[in-house]
Parts: structure tokens; sequence; C-alpha cells
């Protein structure tokens, strides 16, 4: 198994990254070096929470974690150090602004799904009482039942009557 200095390995990936974008298979046969390899490469560098994308050539078809990390990373740059990002990773500075606004409407969405899952919750828990009350209510009234027809037949049996005749 070849092992390939860090200064290649970035050459190498500098290729599927933004600006370029250039395809795995391309770059493997240009290089020499497996796909796997370098598919390995592009995986790692995606753990590492960089923005990688993935088999696509477009930025707008990256995973939702590559677009996050992107506005992650630039959510401190001015208007300037973004375009200047922008322009080395191959994107438009309007579309880390579109996905800084999916990010903080989907953040508002997620605590509106909270407030109506908390709003669910109470709902059946008090429907959980209601009903455990019930339960309650019934096997009382079935206990109640049981011990009346214990004691009628002991009368039966204390007065010798036979039911059957009934």
């Amino acid at each position: 198994m070849p092992h390939y200095s860090e200064e290649r390995k970035s050459a190498v990936l500098k290729k599927l990254l933004p600006p370029n974008n250039r395809s795995v298979p391309d770059v493997a046969r240009e290089e020499g070096i497996s796909e796997q390899t370098l598919y390995n490469w592009r995986k790692t560098l995606r753990d590492k929470g960089l923005p990688v994308p993935g088999n696509e050539q477009k930025s707008e078809q990256w995973s939702a974690e590559s677009k996050f990390a992107v506005v992650v990373e630039t959510a401190v740059l001015s208007e300037a150090e973004l375009s200047e990002y922008c322009r080395k990773n191959g994107l438009y500075p309007q579309q880390v602004k579109e996905w800084r606004q999916a990010c903080i409407s989907g953040a508002a969405q997620a605590d509106q799904r909270k407030d109506q899952e908390n709003k669910q919750s109470k709902q059946e828990r008090k429907r959980i009482q209601s009903l455990e009350k019930e339960l309650r209510r019934k096997d009382k009234a079935l206990a109640e039942a049981a011990a009346l027809l214990v004691l009628s037949k002991k009368l039966d049996a204390f007065y010798g009557v036979d039911n059957e005749d009934c």
C-alpha cells in the first residue's frame, strides 16, 4: 500500500474540492491513485467538519452537514472576507446567506415542533390520568359486584335456597 505525503494529498484534494469540484474517477485516473483512497481522504475531511461536496458537482447539491459547516465557518466573517471565502471555495455569497437563513428557520421550526410536542405530551398525560381514574372506579365496582355475589351465595347457602329453582 503506497504512502502519500501530506503535500501530495492536499494537492490532490484541492482538485476534488471547490472551486474545481472534479470527480473522483477523473482525479484518480490523472493522479494514478485508487478511487477508494480518494473517497477515504474526502470522507476524512468531511469527518473533520470541513465543507466537502459529495459526488455532485454543484454546491446546491451538497449535504446539509456540508452546508451547515460553511455557515458556521463563515458566521464571523465580514462581507469582504465572505466574498473572498466564496471565491476560494467556488460559492456565491448569496448561497451562503440562503443557507444561513435556512439554518435559522430550521432552528425556529425545531422550537415550534418542541412546543407542539410538549403540548401534545401534556394532553396525553391528562388523558392517561382520566383513563386511570376510570379504571380505578371500574375496579371498585367490580370488587363490589364480586362481594355482593359472594354474600348472595352465602345467604342462599345459609337459608338453603337453591338458585337452580329460580
